[in-house]
């Protein structure tokens, strides 16, 4: 019976090799703490660095006029056209002045009747003065009763009275006649400033409104165009670090492959849409929703120092230089990353030191940073030798202790 004993050994023998093997591979695979990570290092150094805030927004000239009309009335002269310049005080629209042109001499004539109404007036008390002065003589010799006396005083009064009544018809009359006047001169619309027509809204025949009808028509709009500015949006979290005067890089989409200087020269003191610039409710019902929803933006407006042929509209992409450092201790942005800590429960901001073929985790303030590195205000030292990736081994395998390796071959691997 020796074949089932040789088979049972041969069993065994199998069964031992399966257990070595796989004693083997639970303890490679399993134990992932004893895994040698690839690293990337690098060193801290000093380097000056400037925070940048990041803004999208349109081209727009500094300085715009939208015209409308402060009376109604049918444009009869249009003699513009969108694109054209014009001068200060050239005509710009005409509208029809015949209605204003009669209710001006309408008041012209009631300023003439009161003037003749303060010369009879002026004239009656003159002559109620001089029968005054005579009663009050013949009073005196007692030829005429006292009762006629005061009749006469009361006469003068009257007089008196009714002249300063016409001075005051008079003013009133003047009044009517400067806004009849004034009323006529705005059915001429001149321009208010040296710039071009950028839009035109109105045609020639057209009734337009005044301003004393709510906003009135808009007829067109004049810019100068010799100064441009650019309006961005800034969220609120990063509009708290701008501030007049500060420098500005600038990307026009239309300007490829160039770079336009800029300065910060006013920050909204309110988010776009937030109702308080207006004076009034900004929306309500559903829009009043969706507006709430949207994440606060304020505008903040960039004078461009550089001479380009803009146009409105454009659109533009503005890096605003916040704050700047210089020579300050600095590591990679991908060096930084988050950790939890034994016995916290607020995950701290870290980075990993290489210590000879490990890695020691070590904790970090840092400060601002821009598009590649972080300021690191506490923590590290000028010349250490810091873990910079790859990216998930940093973000996710490395721990305080790790074996890791580095050189070309790890550089490959940790990318």
């Amino acid at each position: 019976m020796p074949k089932p004993k040789k088979r049972r050994r041969n069993l065994l023998i199998a069964l031992a090799l399966l257990v070595v093997v796989g004693g083997g591979l639970a303890f490679r695979y399993g134990r992932k703490g004893d895994e040698v990570v690839a690293v990337t290092v690098d060193k801290v150094t000093r380097r000056d660095l400037t925070e940048l805030v990041v803004a999208n927004g349109r081209i727009q000239p500094a300085t715009q006029v939208l015209i409308s009309p402060e009376v109604a009335g049918e444009i009869i002269a249009l003699p513009v056209v969108e694109g054209q310049t014009v001068k200060k005080g050239e005509l710009l629209v005409q509208i029809k002045p015949d209605n204003y042109q009669a209710s001006r001499n309408s008041a012209e004539a009631s300023y003439k009747f009161a003037l003749g109404s303060v010369s009879q007036a002026e004239a009656e008390l003159e002559k109620t003065e001089a029968d005054l002065k005579r009663d009050l003589e013949l009073t005196k010799s007692k030829l005429i009763p006292a009762k006629e006396m005061q009749a006469m005083k009361t006469t003068h009064e009257v007089a008196r009275l009714r002249l300063a009544n016409s001075k005051h018809q008079v003013d009133q009359a003047r009044f009517a006649l400067d806004k009849a006047e004034d009323d006529l001169s705005k059915t001429k619309i001149l321009a208010p400033m040296d710039g071009t027509i950028t839009r035109l809204r109105s045609q020639l025949g057209e009734r337009v409104l005044g301003t004393s009808f709510n906003m009135g028509t808009e007829i067109m709009t004049i810019a100068d165009l010799d100064a441009m500015e650019a309006r961005v949006d800034v969220s609120e979290i990063d509009v708290v670090l701008i501030q007049a005067g500060q420098h500005v890089r600038l990307e026009v989409d239309a300007f490829k492959d160039r770079k336009f200087r800029g300065t910060v020269t006013a920050i909204a003191n309110a988010s776009r849409g937030s109702g308080f610039s207006s004076g009034g409710n900004s929306s309500s019902g559903s829009s009043g929703m969706s507006s709430s929803q949207e994440a606060p933006k304020f505008d903040v407006r960039i004078r461009i120092d550089d001479k380009e042929a803009f146009r409105p509209g454009m659109s533009v992409t503005a890096e605003i230089e916040t704050r700047s450092r210089k020579a300050t201790l600095a590591v990679p942005i991908q060096a930084v990353t988050t950790r939890l800590p034994k016995g916290t429960t607020k995950p701290t901001e870290v980075v990993f030191l290489q210590e000879g073929d490990h890695a020691k985790m070590a904790q970090v303030k840092t400060g601002i940073s821009d598009n590649d590195y972080f300021e690191i205000t506490e923590g590290l030292s000028e010349g250490q030798a810091i873990i910079s990736g790859g990216y998930k081994a940093v973000a996710k395998d490395i721990e305080d202790g790790k074996t890791v390796k580095t050189g070309a071959d790890a550089k490959r691997e940790a990318k």
